[in-house]
């Protein structure tokens, strides 16, 4: 079932988080999941730590639902698609190893053709009356936390891709342009101390969205700003933050993702795993979040 036992890996898995005192403890992080985790969640462990191929029986399971259009709606019963509940999908199928599978590529190539002609990125009006909070149409906060979140997979993913037409001069992959007009539309509201017009996740999204654009000057500012929020961050953001920016290869010295550790090595239950802020059912969403964090 692509399930991973922690006797099949290596056993140097305690990661130091910045001091002698702030330690992650892999071991324990990974016994959560195999011990709580279901298929597809053991096989994204499985992947993460190992590299390990993922069954296509739990791919086909991990895209299901997906819109004819390319996205995926936010409820099993829903019938149009959601840029957030895409990006949480997509999230799920980086950790499978999923990106360049059909299923991604269609729901990148749906990300892209749904931005704004002003670089950002807003759920269909129809979802007005079930959206969160930070994705309901109309809310500037929403608009940007979608923006920096729509982006960011572009980038992460455009990389790599091809299906969105040839190549340009600028960085970013097959979705260059895309992730271009986002990353404009971020800068245009970041304030000179690094602080953003949204909810705290939008923060570290815009990061990555700028440090893998190489603008590393409204990068630095933000993460100057995470870093200084970090200490009272709750075990799910901290997690999120360290996988995001780990994902665009900022440096796992970075004092930043230092930070990060810190907080995670402080927030890891006596049981391995970490809290969600969503509930309990998506522990072991955020504990292998924090184990891609903490690579």
């Amino acid at each position: 079932m692509g399930g991973v036992t922690s006797a099949e890996l290596p056993r140097r898995n305690r990661v130091c988080a910045g001091s002698v005192s702030a330690v992650v403890d892999l071991d324990a992080a990974i016994g959560f999941v195999v011990a709580h985790g279901d298929a597809v969640e053991r096989a994204r462990l499985s992947r993460l730590r190992t590299g390990a191929p993922t069954p296509p029986e739990l791919l086909d399971m991990a895209e299901a639902g997906q819109s004819p259009d390319g996205g995926w709606p936010a409820t099993l019963d829903g019938d149009i698609a959601s840029v957030d509940a895409t990006c949480f999908r997509l999230a799920e199928l980086d950790d499978l190893g999923a990106l360049g599978r059909p299923a991604a590529r269609k729901a990148l190539d749906w990300l892209a053709a749904r931005q704004l002609a002003d670089g950002g990125w807003e759920e269909d009006e129809s979802l007005a009356g079930v959206a969160p909070s930070w994705a309901r149409p109309g809310d500037p906060e929403a608009r940007f936390f979608l923006t920096a979140n729509a982006g960011y997979w572009l980038a992460v993913a455009g990389r790599d891709a091809r299906a969105g037409g040839p190549l340009d001069s600028r960085v970013g992959g097959a979705y260059a342009g895309v992730v271009h007009g986002a990353a404009e539309a971020l800068a245009g509201q970041l304030g000179p101390d690094g602080s953003w017009p949204s909810y705290l996740p939008a923060g570290w999204l815009s990061a990555a969205v700028f440090h893998g654009q190489h603008r590393y000057d409204e990068s630095a500012r933000i993460l100057v700003a995470l870093a200084s929020r970090l200490p009272g961050m709750s075990a799910a953001d901290a997690a999120w933050l360290a996988a995001t920016l780990r994902r665009v290869d900022l440096d796992g010295t970075h004092p930043t993702m230092l930070a990060a550790h810190r907080r995670l090595a402080e927030t890891q239950r006596s049981d391995g795993g970490w809290e969600s802020d969503d509930g309990h059912q998506f522990d072991v969403h955020t504990t292998l979040a924090a184990i891609r964090g903490c690579r």
